[in-house]
């Protein structure tokens, strides 16, 4: 049954992707601005389709807790643990003004890529040393100056449920160029949404906001201190709480 599910729910995924990134096409054409709001408005409704599928065709429910420990207004930078795609599509959902770290890879996927740049995503080469680490600090700054949040995922690609990956150091750089906090997210959905199969297993994803990092922490201060949230995450699984998926921040 799982894998019949999983099969659907691959289905649903993929066609609503396809049509959507298909309808987005000739909005790319328009004057940057009013093309951002509109391919941005479709990508919301992407999230919100893609993932409305979960309950009903997989049983997964999402659980949101600590929304108290993001800001009210203004920008925000999130570093979240990262276990499945799942983690990279959710925030679209849950916050009106979002924007990712991604690797340069997804740019030169056909359209998908061209979205990204158009809503204005930090893109950023990990082949190009010093250079990534400007233009991932130039995205995060122009990202901030339009008040929106950054979503990060330190570990640069997903992990295993029970393990943390290398934390890697940009997020500490846009924590010192922006000024901002760090606030920790931790996760569990890799339980739920397979990192790398297509299999989907019945239960409830947790997404727990943990209190934001002081600002001005040094590097390693910095990791140490976000690698011990992830852990705690892992060992000690994320708190339950009442369902909060609709709630939207900004």
């Amino acid at each position: 049954m799982i894998w019949l599910r999983s099969a659907i729910y691959q289905l649903w995924f993929y066609g609503v992707s396809v049509a959507l990134v298909l309808a987005c096409a000739p909005l790319l054409l328009l004057p940057r601005p009013l093309a951002y709001r509109s391919v941005f408005v479709i990508a919301r409704l992407w999230a919100r389709m893609t993932l409305g599928g979960l309950r009903p065709i997989c049983g997964i429910d999402v659980v949101v807790t600590g929304w108290e420990n993001l800001p009210k207004d203004g920008p925000a930078l999130i570093a979240s643990n990262h276990q499945s795609a799942f983690d990279t599509v959710v925030w679209m959902k849950l916050l009106d003004q979002v924007a990712y770290v991604l690797k340069k890879d997804l740019q030169y996927i056909p359209l998908y890529g061209q979205i990204c740049v158009t809503t204005g995503m930090i893109i950023v080469d990990r082949a190009a040393g010093a250079n990534a680490i400007r233009v991932l600090l130039a995205g995060a700054a122009r990202v901030v100056a339009q008040g929106r949040t950054i979503v990060i995922f330190p570990e640069g690609t997903r992990a295993a449920p029970g393990t943390v990956g290398v934390l890697h150091p940009g997020i500490a750089g846009i924590a010192s160029h922006t000024g901002l906090p760090v606030i920790p997210v931790v996760t569990d959905s890799g339980n739920h949404w397979g990192r790398r199969g297509f299999r989907r297993f019945p239960g409830t994803i947790t997404i727990a906001i943990r209190p934001a990092l002081p600002a001005g922490l040094k590097r390693q201060e910095l990791l140490s201190r976000l690698e011990a949230e992830y852990r705690r995450g892992v060992d000690n699984s994320v708190e339950p709480s009442a369902p909060s998926f609709q709630h939207n921040h900004n």
